[in-house]
């Protein structure tokens, strides 16, 4: 145990899963090459990686918990090691370290460094660009090996939230269930809730067929804190920003379902939305399924209203709605991954990476959240419906950031609430959606107070 009670563990890790096979230049640029700010990056992303398991999603108190965590990267004849000093006991048996935990954790160094020395320092990739960013989203994922040219379309996207009803996690588990029984694999922000439930039930399916499976996890380091891998994902991708990481699941995947959640799956669903309403991609097959038992019915039909109430009854058309019938949501979700295969071999598009999907700069450049940027956002329905929807993934975005990024708190604790005004109808039905998530539980984990870290101005709310 460490001076402060907690349960700890020294330990030296080698790779298995990334990074087995690396030069002594290679070591010794991942020892001596990266600044201060990106070993700290390090530390603090593999620290959750560690925490899998944690039942908190306040990033300062895990990182307080373990405030005398060290991460050192060594070299050795055969490679790279790491010493973790004062690591959650949780992450070890026996003294040695999970297995699936060493593979998220050599994953984390992976990505890192790629991003930096090879994507953000490189001349190769203009990331003011759309298509340089699309273009490092790309590699990011290659280089994870997560992209599989000779495999058919079969990767479903499911979002929804880590704050959820039991009730709602076991039909996440049950859907999953049914998906792996068709073959098909998934993808998820690879956390607690919604994003766990799907893979542990497509795990029983896909056994049941004999049938080897993917289970994918995007995360970005100011999310992973707060939603640690969960122990089912088989390869963990940490993308830069939310922005990539979004545009990562929207050209990774070939049919996406939204699970109950808060208002991390709403910026999600705002952004997929948005994209299918540009009409740059009118023509393009997208499928999108809305989903919860009975007991989410009102969950879903407030979603539903926020959507048309925003953008008009035409949006209802670039997605549908099945309550309670975890099987129905599944042949649909088989049926609609056909179209889109079908459509990929008529337009020549690879089935592994959506490149005809159109992803404009609005949506691809990181949004940084501060008050000044929150307040100054557009939301007016005046604005082209995919232009709005890009603003008010935005105004979710800095939701989230305020609600459980380490940063995020901080702000909030030193400044107070983010101010969001705009168009009055827009804003009654924010205050709708986002006082039934108060209310419900959906912004903090269960058993923890939530204090809104936004104020709404321009409704009658």
């Amino acid at each position: 145990m460490d001076s402060a009670g907690t349960e700890v563990v020294d330990a030296r890790v080698t790779p298995r899963g990334s990074l087995e096979l690396l030069s002594h230049s290679e070591v010794e640029a991942l020892r001596v090459g990266p600044d201060a700010r990106l070993l700290e990056l390090f530390r603090r992303c593999a620290l959750a990686v560690l925490n899998t398991g944690s039942e908190s999603d306040d990033s300062a108190a895990i990182f307080a918990r373990y405030a005398d965590f060290e991460i050192e990267i060594e070299q050795r004849t055969r490679g790279v090691r790491l010493t973790v000093c004062n690591a959650p006991a949780s992450a070890f048996v026996d003294g040695e370290m999970i297995e699936g935990i060493r593979h998220h954790l050599f994953s984390v160094l992976r990505d890192i460094v790629y991003q930096r020395t090879e994507i953000e320092n490189s001349e190769r990739f203009d990331l003011a660009r759309s298509d340089g960013i699309t273009e490092a989203v790309f590699h990011i994922l290659k280089h994870a090996r997560v992209l599989r040219p000779n495999r058919q379309p079969n990767l479903v996207v499911c979002w929804g939230g880590h704050a959820i009803s039991r009730t709602e996690y076991e039909y996440t588990k049950e859907v999953g269930y049914h998906l792996g029984l068709r073959g098909l694999d998934i993808c998820t922000g690879c956390g607690p809730g919604a994003m766990k439930g799907p893979m542990k039930g497509a795990a029983v399916g896909h056994a049941k067929q004999r049938s080897s499976a993917r289970y994918i996890g995007l995360t970005e380091p100011g999310i992973i804190a707060a939603e640690p891998p969960n122990p089912m994902v088989s390869r963990l991708v940490v993308l830069p920003d939310m922005e990539k990481r979004l545009e990562a699941f929207t050209r990774l995947g070939h049919a996406i379902i939204v699970f109950p959640g808060g208002v991390g799956t709403v910026e999600e669903l705002l952004y997929l939305i948005g994209l299918m309403m540009d009409p740059a991609n009118a023509e393009l097959t997208r499928p999108i399924i809305l989903t919860g038992p009975p007991q989410a019915r009102d969950y879903l039909q407030r979603l539903d209203a926020l959507l048309t109430t925003v953008f008009g009854a035409t949006v209802a058309a670039h997605y549908e709605m099945v309550v309670g019938d975890a099987a129905d949501v599944a042949r649909r979700a088989e049926k609609r991954v056909k179209a889109v295969r079908a459509q990929r071999r008529s337009t020549g598009d690879a089935f592994y990476f959506n490149w005809l999907l159109n992803i404009g700069l609005d949506y691809q450049l990181p949004f940084e959240v501060n008050h000044a940027s929150v307040a100054a956002l557009q939301i007016s329905r005046d604005l082209p419906p995919h232009e709005l929807s890009a603003n008010l993934r935005r105004a979710f975005s800095a939701i989230v950031t305020g609600n459980i990024k380490a940063h995020g708190t901080r702000m909030i604790e030193e400044h107070g609430p983010f101010l969001l005004s705009g168009d009055p109808v827009i804003m009654d039905a924010l205050d709708r959606i986002l006082g039934a998530f108060v209310a419900e539980g959906r912004m903090k984990l269960a058993g923890e107070s939530y204090r809104p870290c936004y104020v709404l101005e321009g409704g009658g709310g």
